[in-house]
């Protein structure tokens, strides 16, 4: 029997999968498509999805391929009026080791995803659609279309907006649905159209277009006000019609579309489970919650949802927790979910009124968040400190480790377990105490000040960082967020929290 059969090899099943792996879970993960895609879709990661590949060990190919600067180029109807570099003046983010996201192509994100996971044995297995699934005391039985039943202990629903496994477990998707698509979008070739430039038409009647040039191809992705036929019903995107768009738009006629490999129409759809969990199954990405596309937060919510989920799988299915730790993830990402519903459809309103100024565009919903907080969570406990409470993302910061050794703490922190940091000379003995009894689940550090460097921003006292006088110990969940922070040198409270995770 599988440890955790995954339904959606996207963004969200592939993050989960490779968390999964990497903590030593026997997982499986299907698609019902027969082979990867190569669409661009969703487009963007943010800084804090890029510290989630960074402890996966998939941050270096996704730098290597994408871009993290690109100028926007406006236009009004038909001219030239301004060009915009949405993260020219942007600081370093808080504690981060990422000054911006990432432009890429969703499938260029599942691919270096895929790569990864086969790094631990695991692969993808396509052309294996769900059809059914019932479940029992000890596990799930998922049943595919070609008639096999497969058996495994959990199972997670990561297939998308029509999820098969959401429909199968009468979850209700609560929400609406726009009455017609409000834009086309696809993938085409522009031979002669600079790709120095995300290019971005916008008229006086309040259509749109635009051109994204995509890193490591040919293709721009191409976003537009939908055609219409006589009657008003928004035409089926094609090749001939983008052309058309583009001559309405762009008023280039040198430039000719080529090789439109992905056509689709996107509609306003804005809903979100009731629900993320029933029994041993759960939902996570857009089969738990789908809205506009303001922001790019789709597949980086997704992410997130996974990187909280895939560590409590871990712990339960080892023994070292209870079932009550598997309630804490519907818990603390249904109010994100919703949180970002809220957020997006406010930016989409946002980028919509914007347009329709000369010199506007997009960037009004570019701003890329960082990461969230749990700080309501029942998995938070304690006061914090002046600048760190429990729940919150652990910032990044520089140390030396007991060594003497210079160290950011997001390296300490991306292994796969609990993390212990221990501030100050007297905590060797608490931190040997609980290296003692719970190493297999918590690796330990001692840290001090980082040695100063004139002039380099970046090197920051991690006891600064974390608001820290004198000596403290802080507990750091495996998903970077912070569980605890006990002052002083007792280890009681770390142990006391570790033992209640068994429940």
């Amino acid at each position: 029997m599988t440890d955790v059969l995954i339904v959606g090899a996207g963004p969200t099943g592939l993050t989960l999968a490779c968390d999964l792996a990497r903590r030593g879970t026997a997982v499986r993960i299907i698609d019902r498509r027969a082979a990867p895609h190569r669409e661009s879709r969703g487009k963007g990661l943010h800084p804090r999805s890029l510290e989630v590949f960074e402890a996966l060990g998939a941050a270096e190919p996704v730098l290597a391929t994408g871009t993290v600067r690109l100028v926007l180029r406006k236009y009004f109807d038909g001219v030239h009026v301004k060009d915009t570099d949405p993260f020219g003046d942007d600081a370093p983010l808080p504690r981060s080791p990422y000054r911006s996201g990432v432009l890429i192509g969703q499938w260029q994100v599942e691919e270096i995803l895929r790569r990864r996971l086969g790094g631990f044995g695991v692969a993808v297995e396509y052309g294996a659609d769900l059809t059914a699934l019932t479940q029992d005391t000890e596990g799930v039985n998922a049943v595919l279309a070609d008639g096999r039943t497969l058996r495994t202990a959990h199972l997670v629903g990561c297939d998308g907006g029509r999820s098969t496994v959401r429909t199968v477990l009468g979850i209700t998707f609560e929400g609406h649905t726009g009455p017609a698509p409000t834009m086309v979008c696809g993938d085409v070739e522009a031979p002669g159209l600079s790709r120095e430039y995300w290019h971005q038409w916008f008229t006086s009647e309040r259509e749109g277009m635009m051109l994204c040039p995509m890193p490591g191809t040919d293709s721009f992705q191409l976003q537009a006000s939908p055609e219409h036929d006589d009657r008003g019903v928004c035409m089926t995107p094609s090749l001939e019609g983008f052309q058309r768009l583009f001559d309405r738009h762009a008023r280039m006629p040198g430039i000719r579309l080529q090789q439109a490999s992905w056509l689709s129409t996107w509609q306003v759809n804005v809903r979100l489970a009731d629900r993320l969990r029933v029994g041993r199954v759960f939902l996570a990405g857009d089969a738990a919650h789908v809205h506009p596309i303001a922001g790019g937060l789709g597949m980086n919510t997704g992410i997130q949802d996974a990187f909280n989920l895939g560590w409590k799988l871990a712990l339960a299915l080892t023994g070292h927790a209870g079932p009550a730790l598997l309630d804490t993830y519907e818990e603390e990402r249904l109010p994100v979910a919703a949180a970002t519903l809220d957020i997006t459809t406010d930016r989409l309103l946002r980028v919509l009124e914007a347009v329709r100024q000369p010199g506007k565009g997009t960037e009004t919903g570019l701003t890329p968040p960082l990461g969230t907080t749990y700080r309501w969570s029942s998995l938070a406990r304690g006061d914090g400190t002046r600048t760190l409470r429990p729940g919150d993302r652990a910032p990044d910061a520089l140390a030396t480790d007991g060594s003497g050794r210079p160290v950011r703490l997001h390296e300490l922190l991306a292994e796969p377990r609990f993390t212990l940091l221990g501030f100050g000379p007297a905590v060797a003995t608490a931190l040997r105490d609980v290296a003692a009894s719970y190493g297999d689940v918590v690796s330990t550090h001692a840290l001090h000040p980082a040695p100063a460097r004139a002039g380099v921003a970046a090197d920051e006292d991690a006891s600064r960082v974390y608001g820290i006088d004198g000596k403290a110990l802080v507990l750091v969940r495996p998903d970077m967020h912070v569980a605890l922070v006990a002052p002083g040198d007792d280890p009681g409270p770390v142990r006391a929290y570790l033992d209640g995770l068994r429940g």
